[in-house]
């Protein structure tokens, strides 16, 4: 497996030349670096004007390996070649390295980059990209891995430390600003073997110019590094808001965001959303990806994103919900309180229903993650997660009602598939003799990090050495806790059982369900079994557009046209859906049809991978029935032989298998640039591309002649 790496922009806040005379005093040797042992040229190369400067050098290293495993290498020392191509002209440093030693077993390519700031000149950003490919090693490739990574990742940090010790030392001398390169003049860049000696005279800098520019002068106020929607993470943007990740962490974020922008065009969630997934993973970058796509099609179909704006908690559940939020610990942190033990679990579920219940739980997630990034800019601090104090005095077998057990565990599944990483710490207190059972019961489901998180206090320990007042701040201790605070979270209590639903009631009411009658319809499709739905066209320039998520395989999209309509069409798309219940597929175009005559290709087929969104749309030329098309990408097979073995792949529908998620919508010329509802994937994160009405990958608004 191919190990890679990619750092964040690393940010100097210094001119490009003295980044470059700091960079040059490493050379020959560097004493700050203990496994870089020395240097020789092998080639170098200047422009007549000095405005190019190419060097390539072989580099000796020293590396931290177990002493057997030299012996049975048979080498004591690795030799790199590294490649400089340093332009002075458009102020850029290009490195290249590769490994000389067991090139033919191990691979190691390294590429950085020291380029200006785009949003200032005087200072200087460092990017560095590497890749390691063991294919062999006598047997030792793990050892090996683990070796070269480790050894790795702790030369990254020493790097930028090394680059920071000379711009210091070259400030300490009265260097603070150097001439750039002019065309038409002689430039003489700084001597390598001067510049490397351990005592360098003030002298040797005559040809710089001093411009009397302090290093504090170079800051500019409000420019601190990054900011969380450029295309690149910066280092101290990282470590301020995020928090401190080692090397190997910075690499993983960024890598799945990267990923993140390539597929869902400009679908992006927040920096540290990303990074709760990645914690919950153990930056394991694939397991995260795989849950955090999960969790964006269930946020995307059930529109949580706007569930702050669009929920309003029915007047039972603000009188008789007995929790809310209370002020923050002392990190920080948002501190959510639930008296669990005075509410009336059953008579909540049965006056408002399961759906009810989670969609508030959903809202009160939300909420925590907004009161996060609010606590994180008014602390200076990153607080990623809250605290929650849960009092279960008054806990009794009523709350072990099957039922709402069951709603429990489900609202247990529901947050830790979607919101994880963001309890920092649960204080239980006053714990009653019958909560063992209820911890029984629902602590196999917790993920166990989180269990970790879990502090119980029985009767009133809490009250003592080790209690919630290491916690907490005494002044914000709840009144019914001992505390000072007047608290006026909700007491709880029975619900009437006049407000309970009737037992015959068809559904909970629409204004409590957590959007399951979601615009968006789930598909499974087989190999040779497509899924196509139609719209029926009247006016031509009508828009049909379309909006779709691949949650598993690859396929193909296409958009075809046909004056006949099929068979089994129907106005309802919902009811096409729904026509095979086996795997929800509908199958539109007969066998029978022949391409070009019966039916023709207006959009080109879009090859869909896993994991993107895709959203698009097609002006009609001509008045007929267009029909969407989805169909298993199998890179093996032609459009010819779309049609062949659909019984057999019916029958190895369990192996070959695409899902996804779709709406479509068609929508009148004249509203459709005044309404993109359509497009908007019910998504918070959601951003349209500007530029059209398209944001993916097909070829939106283009038409194929028949």
């Amino acid at each position: 497996m191919v190990q890679k790496y990619q750092s964040p922009v690393r940010v100097y806040k210094y001119p490009f030349e003295m980044v470059m005379a700091a960079y040059e005093r490493r050379f020959p040797t560097c004493p700050l670096i203990p496994v870089f042992l020395g240097s020789d040229i092998l080639q170098e190369h200047k422009s007549e004007d000095g405005a190019l400067h190419v060097v390539e050098r072989s580099c000796k290293l020293n590396v931290d390996a177990p002493r057997l495993l030299k012996k049975i290498a048979g080498m004591e020392y690795v030799f790199f070649i590294q490649k400089n191509t340093l332009n002075w002209k458009e102020r850029t440093l290009m490195i290249e390295a590769r490994n000389e030693t067991f090139s033919t077993r191990v691979l190691v390519n390294e590429t950085c980059s020291y380029t200006i700031h785009p949003e200032n000149e005087d200072w200087t950003c460092f990017e560095q990209t590497a890749s390691l490919d063991i294919k062999s090693f006598f047997g030792f490739e793990s050892t090996v891995e683990k070796i070269a990574m480790k050894q790795y990742t702790a030369n990254i940090k020493r790097g930028k430390e090394v680059i920071e010790f000379y711009l210091n030392e070259l400030i300490s001398q009265g260097v603070t600003r150097l001439p750039r390169w002019q065309p038409g003049t002689p430039f003489r860049c700084v001597d390598p073997a001067v510049m490397n000696g351990a005592q360098r005279p003030r002298a040797d800098l005559t040809d710089y110019p001093m411009q009397g520019c302090a290093a504090a002068d170079l800051t500019i106020p409000g420019a601190e590094c990054g900011a969380s929607e450029a295309d690149k993470l910066e280092a101290d943007y990282i470590e301020r808001y995020l928090s401190k990740l080692s090397p190997m962490q910075e690499s993983a974020l960024i890598h799945l965001r990267q990923w993140l922008q390539d597929t869902h065009k400009g679908k992006i969630p927040k920096d540290e959303h990303i990074l709760r997934f990645l914690r919950a993973r153990d930056f394991n970058a694939e397991k995260a990806r795989e849950m955090l796509c999960q969790s964006l099609s269930w946020r995307k179909q059930y529109q949580v994103d706007y569930i702050l704006q669009t929920w309003h908690p029915p007047a039972i559940l603000d009188e008789y919900y007995a929790g809310d939020w209370h002020y923050h610990d002392k990190d920080g942190r948002p501190l959510y309180i639930l008296r669990l033990g005075q509410m009336d679990t059953k008579g909540l579920m049965k006056a408002l229903g399961e759906e009810s219940i989670l969609r508030h739980v959903i809202s009160i997630n939300e909420e925590g993650q907004k009161r996060c990034e609010e606590n994180t800019r008014q602390f200076g601090w990153p607080i990623r997660s809250w605290t929650c104090l849960v009092d279960l005095e008054g806990l009794n077998m009523r709350h072990l009602w099957r039922p709402g057990v069951k709603t429990l565990l489900r609202i247990i599944e529901v947050v830790e598939a979607n919101y994880p990483e963001t309890l920092g710490r649960l204080l239980i207190v006053r714990a009653p003799r019958v909560f063992p059972v209820l911890w029984t019961l629902v602590s196999p489901f917790i993920n166990e990090n989180t269990r970790e998180k879990f502090l119980i206090y029985s009767g009133n320990n809490y009250q003592g050495p080790g209690g919630i007042a290491d916690y907490l701040d005494c002044e914000i201790i709840p009144d019914f806790l001992g505390g000072e605070c007047m608290c006026d979270i909700p007491e709880g209590g029975l619900v009437p059982k006049s407000s309970y639903q009737s037992d015959d009631d068809p559904e909970t009411p629409d204004h409590i369900r957590l959007c399951t009658d979601t615009i968006y319809r789930s598909v499974s499709i087989y190999k040779g079994s497509p899924h196509e739905i139609t719209a029926e066209i009247l006016e031509v320039e009508s828009v049909v557009t379309w909006d779709f998520d691949i949650l598993r395989g690859d396929a193909m999209f296409s958009l075809f046209h046909s004056k006949r309509a099929p068979e089994t069409h129907q106005k309802d798309a919902g009811q096409v859906a729904c026509a095979n219940p086996s795997n929800g597929s509908v199958q539109l175009i007969d066998k029978s049809w022949v391409p070009g005559v019966d039916y023709s290709l207006v959009e080109a087929p879009l090859i869909c991978r896993e994991g993107e969104s895709i959203q698009g749309s097609h002006v009609t030329r001509w008045p007929g029935f267009y029909i969407l098309q989805w169909k298993m990408h199998n890179p093996g097979c032609g459009s010819s032989l779309a049609r062949v073995d659909d019984v057999l792949a019916s029958l190895q529908g369990s192996v070959h298998k695409c899902k996804f998620m779709y709406y479509f919508e068609v929508l009148a010329s004249e509203d459709f640039r005044g309404s993109m509802s359509s497009l908007e994937s019910c998504s918070g994160f959601s951003q349209l591309s500007g530029t059209t009405s398209s944001s993916n990958k097909s070829h939106s608004d283009s038409l194929i002649s028949r």
